[in-house]
């Protein structure tokens, strides 16, 4: 396998659920057919993808209209761990 692996996290999971309620089949639809190609190819650099400041761990965004996806990526092993999910609105204000 030449890409990167993609692990969403029980955290992630839990926020699909909880933070987008009646919205979670058309976002992980976005996820699996628009956003995991991409991340699975290069998750480091797009148009979409942006590198977190001031984070303990080394924290990207990818962003899909209003919706913020969390990762961290294990060079290493090849793969890129979902770790939190919300809506643009939510995430600024935390």
């Amino acid at each position: 396998m030449n890409g990167y692996r993609i692990f969403e996290t029980e955290g992630f999971l839990e926020d699909l659920e909880k933070d987008f309620r009646g919205r979670q089949e058309k976002i992980k639809a976005k996820l699996k057919n628009y956003a995991y190609p991409k991340l699975r190819k290069q998750p480091y650099f797009g148009s979409q993808i942006v590198k977190l400041t001031g984070q303990e761990h080394d924290t990207w965004r990818y962003r899909i209209g209003e919706w913020r996806f969390f990762y961290e990526i294990d060079k290493d092993k090849k793969i890129v761990f979902m770790t939190a999910a919300d809506d643009r609105g939510k995430v600024y204000k935390k």
